[in-house]
């Protein structure tokens, strides 16, 4: 454990199996078949490949969720299913299940609870995350109403509540539009900034590339690939000069150029502008309507990073606050002018004896959502008086 700790050594994996089985126990799938690798601190890896391919199998093994078949996995260089370590531990599932009737601030109080934090500490907590992801205008709502996006937003907050050492986010992005994406990315980034571990699993090949330092490629259970990103997408036999936009003439005789020194223009050599990226144009055109001040009833955009996940001195988060839009202050609502009492219909009405029978009422939404926060306060004090 020492040595592993001075390796800054996170998960270690060796001849990892696992064997599902059915009834009889015989085995019927081999989801992950003998696999190696190595997570180090500070690195954002990927862990990629097509459905069915052992990605979460491998994931539900790290959390404790299942065990191994075969080999060893080392967590922390503890065993996975050791519970305290799970503390350091955050996690985004592929799909966000919470409760429909809590809102946005309660949902990220009862996780900060269920981590032991003080009400004080669970308060300003979730006060930073729900402005980090762009919710804070949304902080009452239920978060049964939100959208897709805005669920996992909420979703990447939870797994950020308790600070943890070990974050995976699986399918981060899915369902984000082009401007959460870009500042899931750039939260990535920051955390792996301040020495967090970071897995990715994630289909978008793009925000991989975008992120990830090493990642492994799974097929059929097995390791495909596996290394550093950039020595992976390297195209060692071709190089690549970027430069300013030069004449015709001056392309001509670079042509020229080249051929003498027996590269062939025709079959080999390739000169043309480069590209933008889509993202970054989109986010241009957004942030230029929001200088405009264009309302919009959608998720805004996120604001700073917590202070406790994030150095005020670092520099990614200075870049990050310096690009962050500024946003509108929003306008108190007007109270309704008190209503006008007709005192003669008033003493009219005071005058009927007779009344029609109340019908029952059904239950409200209010009461509903008093009944949802029972129940979680029920399961959480099951919870802590069980410990």
């Amino acid at each position: 454990m020492a040595e592993q700790q001075a390796n800054n050594i996170v998960i270690e994996a060796t001849g990892l199996t696992k064997i599902f089985k059915d009834f009889w126990g015989r085995p019927k799938a081999r989801a992950v078949n003998g696999i190696d690798f190595t997570i180090k601190q500070g690195q954002v890896f990927g862990l990629l490949g097509p459905n069915g391919s052992g990605k979460s199998t491998t994931v539900k093994m790290i959390l404790g969720l299942l065990y191994p078949s075969r080999g060893v996995l080392k967590v922390f260089g503890e065993e996975p299913q050791n519970v305290d370590m799970k503390s350091r531990i955050g996690y985004l599932p592929e799909e966000t299940y919470l409760y429909r009737y809590l809102t946005a601030m309660e949902t990220l109080d009862f996780f900060g609870a269920l981590f032991g934090q003080s009400p004080e500490m669970r308060k300003e907590r979730s006060e930073q995350l729900l402005n980090m992801v762009g919710l804070s205008h949304a902080y009452n709502r239920p978060v049964g109403e939100f959208s897709k996006g805005m669920a996992r937003r909420i979703g990447l907050a939870q797994a950020l509540v308790n600070d943890p050492d070990l974050i995976i986010l699986d399918e981060p992005t899915s369902g984000l539009d082009p401007i959460g994406c870009r500042e899931v990315k750039d939260v990535i980034r920051l955390l792996a900034s301040r020495g967090k571990t970071v897995i990715l699993c994630s289909h978008l090949l793009a925000d991989v590339q975008d992120v990830c330092d090493e990642l492994i490629v799974l097929y059929g259970g097995k390791i495909r690939a596996s290394g550093a990103l950039k020595d992976i997408l390297s195209v060692k036999d071709q190089t690549r000069m970027i430069c300013p936009s030069l004449d015709e003439k001056t392309v001509e005789d670079l042509k020229k150029w080249l051929e003498s020194r027996g590269v062939k223009a025709d079959e080999n050599l390739s000169i043309d502008h480069p590209i933008r990226d889509l993202e970054d144009f989109f986010l241009e055109v957004v942030n230029q309507a929001r200088a405009q001040s264009v309302a919009t009833a959608g998720a805004q955009a996120g604001g700073e990073v917590p202070e406790y996940l994030a150095d005020k001195s670092n520099a990614v988060l200075d870049a990050l606050r310096q690009a962050a839009p500024s946003k509108e202050q929003p306008k108190e609502e007007e109270k309704p002018a008190a209503p006008v009492i007709d005192q003669a219909k008033l003493e009219k009405l005071e005058t009927v004896k007779e009344q029609k029978p109340v019908e029952p009422q059904q239950p409200t939404e209010d009461e509903a959502r008093k009944a949802e926060r029972e129940r979680a306060n029920n399961a959480l004090n099951n919870l802590l008086n069980k410990k």
